[in-house]
């Protein structure tokens, strides 16, 4: 149950990452939607943890430079099913 919310955070942050609209997260987006479509065949969710990491800390860093892009809902998410 756990992974299926990593799955869903990490999706919110591909969807969060792509409207932003800035080249240097385009290799994270692809990585993350990759590793979201080879959770959803095997669910195994060792490619979602490791770039939902990388992901929150570029929100996080993205965030203190630009408070009002990042809707702090998807940084929760992302922290709160990786700790678990």
């Amino acid at each position: 149950m756990n992974n299926d919310k990593i799955r869903n955070a990490c999706a919110a942050a591909v969807q969060a990452l792509g409207k932003l609209k800035k080249d240097e997260f385009s290799e994270l987006r692809s990585k993350l939607e990759f590793c979201i479509g080879s959770y959803d065949y095997d669910k195994n969710p060792v490619g979602l943890i490791e770039y939902g990491k990388k992901a929150l800390e570029e929100l996080k860093a993205f965030k203190s430079a630009n408070p009002r892009k990042i809707n702090k809902k998807i940084i929760n998410d992302l922290e709160k099913s990786l700790s678990n």
